[in-house]
């Protein structure tokens, strides 16, 4: 009887759930010259695409040439914050089909 008293505990621990490590475990928001400035200098990185998320928020992606990416939302409030972060990002051309 013992013995099944000191396996519960070990069974709750087991089975209790667990959460994946993000590479960002939360999101970073910063005045908006200061971020950019720390992803060209610190990160090497330069915006290669923007795109308007509303009225107040404009989404950009910045990349570097080892092929790492951001991706960060900036708002009309001066402040930007990084939402999501890789690695292996490729830039695509605009490739029109020339079928006729």
């Amino acid at each position: 009887m013992t013995y099944l008293f000191r396996l519960i505990p070990l069974c709750l621990v087991l089975a209790s759930p667990t959460q994946a490590k993000s590479p960002i475990a939360e999101i970073l928001c910063e005045a908006t010259p200061r971020l950019q400035e720390k992803l060209t200098r610190q990160f090497g990185a330069e915006r290669v695409a923007t795109g308007m998320r509303g009225p107040e928020q404009i989404m950009e992606v910045w990349s570097s040439d080892r092929g790492d990416w951001t991706m960060v939302v900036t708002y009309a409030t001066g402040t930007s914050c990084i939402v999501a972060m890789g690695e292996d990002w490729h830039a695509r051309t605009n490739e029109k089909s020339t079928q006729g």
